[in-house]
C-alpha cells in the first residue's frame, strides 16, 4: 500500500481489517476518502444503525485505554462538558452530526466489526457500482453493518 493512503487511514483511525469509525464529511474529508476508496467501503447510516453499533460495539477512549461504555457516568465524565451525559446523548451527537461530533467521534473507539455474514463478495477489489465491495454505498452501509456487527 502506497504511504499517502496509509497516513489517511491512521488519519481515520483505521487501523485494522474491519473497522469502523463515524466521520465528518467535509469537503477535506472528502477528498481523503476518495484517496482511499479502494480500501475502504463508506456510506450514511440511519438512526437505527447507529444506536445498534454504540450499544452492542461501543468503547470508549479514557487516557488511551479501551473502556466498555457500560453505564452513563463514564460518558458524564468525559463528555459532559459538551453537554453529552448518557449514551442516547452520545447517539443524537452523532446522528445529528451536532456541534461537538468531533469530540463525540473521538471518545468512541473504532468499532471492531466481524466478517459480514455470507462473506464479502467475491468480487471485492471492485468499486461497490461496479459489483464490488469498497467505496461508497450511501444508504446501503445500514446492510453491511446489520451483517457485521
Amino acid at each position: 500500500m502506497a504511504p499517502k493512503p496509509r497516513k489517511i487511514l491512521q488519519l481515520l483511525r483505521l487501523l485494522q481489517i474491519n473497522n469502523g469509525v463515524f466521520v465528518k464529511v467535509t469537503k477535506a474529508t472528502g477528498q481523503m476518502l476518495r484517496l482511499v476508496e479502494p480500501y475502504v467501503t463508506f456510506g450514511e447510516p440511519n438512526l437505527k444503525t447507529v444506536r445498534e453499533l454504540i450499544y452492542k460495539r461501543g468503547y470508549a477512549k479514557i487516557n488511551k485505554q479501551r473502556v466498555p461504555l457500560s453505564d452513563n457516568a463514564v460518558i458524564e465524565k468525559e463528555l459532559g462538558k459538551f453537554g453529552i451525559i448518557s449514551i442516547e446523548d452520545l447517539v443524537h451527537e452523532i446522528i445529528t452530526v451536532g456541534p461537538n461530533f468531533k469530540q463525540a467521534s473521538n471518545f468512541l473507539w473504532p468499532f471492531k466489526l466481524s466478517n459480514p455474514t455470507g462473506g464479502w463478495r467475491t468480487r471485492k477489489f471492485k468499486h461497490y457500482v461496479q459489483g464490488g465491495d469498497q467505496g461508497n454505498r450511501e444508504e446501503n452501509i445500514n446492510k453491511l453493518v446489520r451483517q457485521m456487527n
